[in-house]
Order: structure tokens, then sequence, then C-alpha cells
């Protein structure tokens, strides 16, 4: 039986946006706030340095030079505080970019590879860097704002007002320094980890179109036209939704998205089939589809799944053996399952502003989601009794939570767990001890 999300009336605001899906990918890069924060400090040192500018022209004036020679002497005892500000700034940026990269390498071999992203795209990080490049860049141009003229009335500039902006982005600096170390070791602690990418798929799953109110899956009548991928081969990252709904009610069409998000295409895979119309312009779809090397959470509704259980196999293997781990990054699947077990899944469909079909996403089916939760922790975990009774205890809620017509899929995992006991635990008594459901494993 086959689950839909649709969408009626008009797309969500959030989510009609041109520049949404770039901003997805602007929070997967790291250069993007450095670099902006870089040249956004041009601006305000430019801005600083014409009020100390007016401020001379000003007491020059009114012929009060004593007050110019008074910011002289403060702006010349200023000018050792910038400069130690200056010398001192690479050094700590060094030291912190040494520590983001003890964190990853440490984060990579404890939990998954796929955890990275994390760090990428965290703001505490990006915000830290940031505005540590933009007070070494505001030193250097304070520094170039100071007059070697030492006479009241010929000097041009006194960098007050600069020098003031410096000292308030070092405290700034240190402040964000300390948040930088706290959410870093935050990070490195795997239930804050696990907590983090749970919170991801809540919001991707948020995201998702609301259902109809019949839930019937819509006619789309027949192909019409193919659209191929024709760029390089590449992970599906993405789609521009609000922009193949434009397209689509231009051309009078349906399109429909053939991979699944998260899918790995190779040039001269078919992307789009177009029902009815006309087929849209190859150029016109440039944008509209995002391929890269490894998949994003932004609209992937299984790749927080597919992180937690790759936390729990690499806590289950020979080298690591921490089955609490795996305990842990099964409270989450449980509880993402328990959140989607009645959503409508299977599909997503799209509308226009007149409530038009315009195009039909694929999303994972609820079976889809059960089978990447469990099963290779079950096939890892079947010798561990902490583990087995951790899942047992999901299965028997998630048993109780859903639906009907979706508990099949439970059923079978829970019968093959077991299966899985029986063959991996010979003696009776430890069998029936791994059986018992447990929500802390053995607590």
């Amino acid at each position: 039986m086959s689950d839909w999300l649709v969408t009626q009336g008009p797309l969500p605001r959030r989510r009609a946006r041109v520049l949404s899906p770039l901003r997805e990918h602007l929070r997967d890069t790291f250069w993007f706030a450095p670099t902006a924060a870089m040249a956004g400090v041009f601006a305000v040192w430019w801005a600083a340095q014409e009020v100390d500018a007016a401020l001379v022209r000003s007491l020059q004036d009114d012929g009060d030079y004593g007050a110019v020679a008074e910011l002289l002497r403060f702006a010349e005892d200023a000018r050792t505080v910038v400069s130690a500000v200056g010398s001192a700034m690479m050094t700590f940026i060094g030291v912190v970019f040494s520590i983001s990269l003890v964190a990853v390498q440490m984060a990579s071999g404890q939990f998954t590879p796929r955890v990275v992203r994390l760090f990428v795209r965290s703001r505490i990080t990006k915000a830290t860097f940031a505005v540590f490049l933009a007070t070494f860049v505001l030193t250097l141009l304070v520094l170039t704002s100071y007059d070697s003229s030492p006479d009241p009335r010929v000097t041009t500039s006194v960098p007050l007002v600069q020098s003031v902006l410096t000292l308030l982005m070092v405290a700034l600096s240190l402040l964000l320094f300390v948040m930088y170390v706290n959410a870093t070791l935050r990070l490195m602690r795997v239930s804050h980890m696990i907590a983090r990418i749970a919170a991801e798929s809540f919001r991707v799953a948020a995201l998702t179109p609301a259902p109809a109110d019949d839930g019937r899956a819509p006619e789309v009548g027949p192909v019409t036209a193919w659209v191929l991928h024709e760029g390089p081969a590449g992970v599906l990252r993405d789609v521009h939704v609000a922009r193949l709904v434009r397209v689509a009610r231009k051309q009078g069409a349906v399109l429909r998205l053939v991979p699944r998000i998260g899918d790995f295409l190779v040039p001269g895979t078919p992307v789009l089939a177009v029902h009815g119309g006309q087929a849209p312009p190859r150029r016109v779809l440039r944008y509209a589809l995002s391929v890269g090397v490894e998949r994003t959470v932004h609209q992937d509704l299984g790749f927080g799944l597919r992180q937690l259980s790759d936390i729990a196999l690499r806590a289950l293997s020979s080298a690591v053996n921490d089955p609490t781990t795996a305990v842990q990054a099964l409270d989450r699947i449980v509880q993402i399952l328990a959140a989607l077990s009645r959503r409508p899944l299977d599909r997503a469909v799209h509308r226009d502003r007149r409530g038009t079909l315009r195009l039909v996403r694929p999303v994972p089916g609820w079976e889809d989601l059960v089978d990447l939760g469990f099963t290779e922790i079950r096939a890892c975990g079947a010798g561990n009794a902490q583990v087995t009774r951790r899942m047992l205890a999901g299965l028997d809620d998630l048993l109780r939570l859903a639906p009907p017509q979706r508990r099949a899929p439970l059923r079978r995992h829970r019968e093959l767990l077991r299966q899985a006991v029986e063959r991996a635990t010979p003696a009776p008594a430890d069998r029936a001890f791994a059986l018992f459901p447990d929500r802390q494993g053995i607590g």
C-alpha cells in the first residue's frame, strides 16, 4: 500500500524562496562565512575612518587643537594595543584551527566519517573563525590609519573610533572562543552528537509536505518525455522544489523526480519524467538539481537514520566494542521512527499556487525506514544482550504507536531478531535474558 505526501494550495513561503537551497549549500561550505566577514570588515573600517576624520575636522574647525592633541596621545597609546592584537590574533587562529582538526579527526574515527559535516555546518565554529579573521584584518587596516604627523593642526585622522572598534572585536573574539571550545567539546560527546543528528532529522520531517485529506495517489498520466542527467556523476543532494514547480507550470506539465534524494547519478541517468505538456528546456533545469560528492540532510529523510546506524555499527565493531553507544543510537532511531509512524510517506507531491499538481518527488517509505534503522544493527548486535534487549523494547514501543497497516515490518524485524539471538546464544538462560525487552538495555 503506497503512502503519499501531498501539498495543497500554495507552496509554503519558506520553501518558495529562491535562495533556500543556496543557503543550505553555503552552510555545507566553510569558506563563505569567513570570507564574508573579512569583506564586511572593510566596510565597517571605512565607516569608522570617516567618523574619525569628521571628528578631527570638526575640532580643527572649532580651533580646539588641545582636544586633537589629547586624541593623538590616546591613539598613540592604543596603537601599542592594536599592534599586539594583530600579532597575537594569527597565533590564536592557529590554535583554534588545530583544535578543530583534532576534534574532526577524533569524531570521524570514533563515530563515522558522515558526522564530519556537523563540524563543517557548525555556526559557532564558522562565527569564531570569521570574527578572528575579521579582527586580524581590522587591526591591519587600523594601523594604516595612523597619521605620521604629530601636529594637531595638520593631522587628518586620529583612529579613535577604529581603536575602540578593535577592542570590541577582541572582546567578541574572546567570548566566541569560550563558546567555541564548549560547542566543540559537546560535539565530541556521543550523546550530543546523536541528539544533533536526530534534531536535523526532525527538521527534515517537519519540512516534508503535509498529506492530502483523501491520501489517494494523484493521477499523473503517461510519460511524454524524459530529462537525462548531463552533469558530472555524484549524489543527488537536493532539488529546488519552487523552481521545478514554476517550470512545470510554465510548460503545462507534471514533473516526476525519478531518483530519490541521496541516490548516486551517472551521466545519462533519467532524472525527471515529464507527464503531459512540453519538456522543459535543459538550461532552465540547470540549477534545479544539485549533485555533489556526498549526501546532505537538507531534503534527505533517511540520512539521519543512516548516520545513526553507522554510529551504532562502529560502536559494535570488535575494535571499539561499545554497545552503550549503540543503545544510545537505537534510542534516537526509535524516536525518529515513532515520529514518522503515522505520517504518510513514499511520495511527496507539490502543487502550484492554483492547486494544480506540478511535481512528484519520491521519499523513503515506512518499510524502507524501518529496514534502514534496524537491519544492520540487528545483524551486528545479535550476540550482545544489551543491544537486543533495547531493540526489542523499541520494536514493542513502535508496535503500540504505529497504525495496524504499518506493523508488519516491525513484526518481521522482531521475529528476525529472535531468530538471530537463538543462533548467537545457545544457552537457554542467556537467550531468555537477551530476549527480554528493556529500554536501557542492561541499565
